[in-house]
């Protein structure tokens, strides 16, 4: 079978990983598994930990599946990743240290303390990004405060996705999106900040001055490229290497990077991640104080978002039914919160005791019985106060957002994994009283293979990439109803929140 070009995504995510080859056929662009494989951190000892050896493993499987189907129509590839999470090499090449998960407990009360060194406003006016105990520049710091010496021995930080684009290439790049996430880099393309990381005595002989989304580092080593039979033509292309500024890049809205935007976008999955696309930072004293962040995206946008617990809480108790002898699917799970009666419990899915707790399923309901709700009598009841959760800080975060920029959003844009649960699509439209587009479903993916297009010159900007994101995806319009029912559920919820 003749093949057109293929572009190679690879999309590691914090729940599973692959490898997608994508085609620009007529006017549609064509997505395909080639691999899939899953991922999660491991307990060793007190540490919460990354195995990314056996993930390289499975990236370098499914590179060699994607050789033995596509041969030399492979003219490019790129990784992206979660943000906030790193690797350190030795001057020798060789790994320094472990590769922690951002939800591993050793940064647990850090900010307070790091305040102390720098303060809360210096430090957002030096980066402009969201207040989260995750940000790699807690976990750098959480080093210093147990006197690790593992920051004396390093010679250089990657990020996850710079790891695989070194392991694939030899190349040791810090790429713009995924370094605007760390709370370390001055907003609007500025370098990385000396004086964040000097008070908090971070080495800066770390951090090499980030590239852009497009940038080329080659092709892959010749090792790996013998080893699999991928040819010299293969590209390897650095996307926008955060799964958040690779799916908002995909989104199927028209302009780009605008002053004042009409919609707002919701990055569903594991996290949801709320906010605008924006030509330049806001760093006034009211993003602080909602606790906002600019990251950097795309072409030299700027994501105002706010990161909200997304579908994790869910996840979590599926695998806490799991273990209890019930193996729902997706598709029962949402079945069941459907029939289960509307509103009737509330949960605050940013609540502390839901981040990491040992049995998802126990802290949700120990949340309820200590807020005074009855127990929920079906799963299906469970399962629908944790999207309701969702859905209302949805609503909150809108309301935020709305105030930051001084005006109304007309429309929220919902793409990634989430856009399969209906349910949730039309409890956003309904808790939010705004239309909800929801769609596509593999944005990060395809905004892994926009970056690479863009730089191979197939599409001559990210207006054209849209158009054609509108053209050729699928995508479902939800209208709000009985949102009046929301604004009586929010009134219950709001002394708990």
């Amino acid at each position: 079978m003749d093949h057109p070009d293929i572009a190679l995504a690879i999309d590691l995510g914090a729940s599973g990983g692959r490898v997608i080859a994508a085609e620009l056929r007529g006017d549609q662009i064509l997505l395909k598994d080639v691999h899939r494989f899953e991922n999660s951190p491991m307990q060793i000892g007190n540490r919460l930990l990354w195995n990314l050896l056996t993930l390289w493993k499975e990236v370098e499987t499914g590179l060699g599946k994607a050789v033995e189907e596509y041969r030399d129509h492979i003219v490019s590839l790129g990784v992206d990743t979660w943000g906030v999470d790193y690797v350190l090499l030795d001057r020798n090449d060789d790994l320094v240290g472990p590769s922690f998960c951002y939800r591993d407990p050793r940064t647990r009360g850090l900010m307070d303390r790091a305040f102390q060194e720098i303060s809360r406003e210096e430090i957002f006016q030096e980066t402009g990004i969201q207040f989260m105990e995750i940000n790699t520049l807690y976990q750098l710091y959480s080093m210093r405060v147990e006197k690790s010496p593992i920051l004396d021995i390093a010679d250089r930080f990657l990020m996850i996705p710079d790891f695989f684009h070194w392991m694939l290439t030899g190349e040791k790049v810090n790429e713009f999106t995924n370094a605007s996430t760390t709370q370390m880099l001055q907003p609007g393309g500025g370098g990385w900040s000396q004086k964040v990381l000097d008070r908090l005595e971070i080495p800066s002989k770390l951090f090499r001055t980030p590239v852009q989304p497009g940038h080329s580092l080659g092709p892959v080593r010749s090792s790996i490229r013998n080893r699999i039979g991928l040819t010299e033509k293969a590209n390897t292309i650095v996307p926008a290497t955060h799964d958040t500024g690779a799916a908002v890049l995909a989104v199927p809205a028209s302009g780009f990077a605008e002053t004042q935007p009409n919609w707002c976008y919701i990055s569903s999955g594991t996290w949801s991640l709320m906010g605008v696309e924006l030509s330049e930072p806001r760093l006034n004293a009211k993003c602080s104080e909602l606790n906002f962040t600019n990251e950097g995206g795309a072409n030299g946008s700027v994501r105002l978002l706010k990161n909200i617990a997304g579908l994790w809480p869910l996840q979590q108790c599926r695998a806490s039914w799991q273990r209890r002898g019930k193996p729902y699917d997706w598709t029962t799970l949402a079945t069941l919160a459907t029939e289960a009666k509307p509103l009737h419990h509330w949960l605050d899915v940013q609540h502390p005791s839901l981040v990491a707790p040992e049995d998802m399923l126990d802290a949700v309901l120990a949340y309820m019985k200590n807020t005074g709700q009855a127990t929920p009598n079906t799963d299906g009841a469970i399962a629908r106060a944790i999207l309701e959760g969702l859905a209302m800080r949805y609503r909150i975060c809108l309301g935020m957002l709305e105030d930051l920029l001084g005006y109304r959003l007309d429309t929220i844009h919902i793409v990634g994994g989430g856009v399969r649960n209906q349910l949730l699509c039309q409890m956003t439209a309904d808790a939010c009283n705004r239309t909800v587009v929801a769609g596509p479903v593999e944005a990060t993916a395809l905004g892994n293979v926009i970056s690479q297009m863009l730089a191979l010159g197939r599409f001559e900007n990210v207006a054209q990439a849209r158009e054609w994101m509108r053209q050729s995806s699928s995508i479902e319009v939800y209208q709000p109803r009985r949102s009046a029912d929301w604004d009586a559920a929010l009134a219950r919820m709001q002394p708990h929140l």
